[in-house]
């Protein structure tokens, strides 16, 4: 009788351990902040329709879908007023004083250039075995067309001192090539939000896309303001979304830095020429 009491508390105890053992593993799992790790369910295999990549409005060719990727065809050249603009273009404005994130205003040496962007995109977004950095020039576009750089001004320097060169839309161009500021030429392009873009659109709504395919939000979820500490290293998450109702994983613009991007893309790339 003894044996059979020592025996039952024994696996009493097993099963309780091991149920322990489990609980701890996937916690641990779910708090790696390196993965995208859902607070709802999310379909890993969505294919992204069309009519949700015809947000981007800002396109010089019909958007469309052949094989696995969506090709979205732009000129880069923003919708909005810059100072970056020739004197006598129709969307020329001097520098207004309206970007929050500006502190002392500086014309960087470079124009706004008409640009032939070919994004091709993946439609089925998944996660990739091994992060993929993200490199200097176009990782993404926004809705107008106008392509997203990543968190760093050149030479992978903060973005700090840059920074005061944006204009009223939060962009600035970068030189055509290295070396080749002439004050005309240029490739404008957005490091973090674009504030009117966002302004005329909504700030909790699909923004843009990067390379790999998941789409980028504004900084507003739910009524609140998203700062990077919400998000994983790759400055994103998972949940549903009114576009997306089984959930995927997606970017977010910040306020504070990496701004739109972390530790490279979450899936794999596809390409950009231009």
């Amino acid at each position: 009788m003894i044996n059979f009491w020592n025996n039952y508390w024994y696996i009493i105890c097993m099963r309780s351990f091991y149920l322990i053992l489990f609980a701890l593993s996937v916690f641990i799992s779910c708090s790696d902040e390196n993965d995208c790790c859902p607070n709802e369910p999310a379909d890993e295999n969505v294919a992204i329709p069309l009519s949700i990549y015809e947000k981007v409005y800002g396109v010089t060719s019909q958007i469309y879908i052949q094989g696995n990727y969506v090709y979205i065809n732009t000129n880069g050249v923003p919708d909005h007023k810059s100072p970056y603009f020739p004197l006598d273009h129709v969307l020329y404005e001097a520098y207004d004083g309206s970007n929050p994130f500006v502190n002392n205003w500086n014309k960087n040496p470079n124009g706004i250039t008409t640009l032939n962007l070919r994004f091709k995109i993946p439609i089925r977004p998944a996660k990739a075995s091994s992060s993929t950095p993200t490199s200097m020039g176009p990782i993404g576009v926004s809705l107008n067309g106008v392509p997203f750089y990543n968190q760093y001004a050149g030479m992978n320097q903060p973005l700090t001192r840059e920074i005061n060169s944006f204009d009223q839309g939060n962009g600035h161009p970068a030189p055509i090539a290295p070396g080749q500021e002439n004050g005309v030429d240029g490739r404008y392009h957005y490091h973090m939000e674009p504030i009117l873009t966002t302004k005329a659109k909504g700030r909790n709504v699909i923004i843009g896309f990067l390379l790999d395919g998941f789409p980028v939000y504004g900084p507003e979820e739910n009524g609140n303001i998203i700062k990077s500490s919400d998000l994983d290293n790759y400055h994103g998450h998972s949940h549903s979304t009114s576009d997306f109702p089984s959930g995927i994983c997606h970017y977010h613009l910040t306020a504070d830095d990496p701004y739109l991007n972390g530790s490279g893309y979450y899936g794999t790339p596809g390409t950009v020429s231009q």
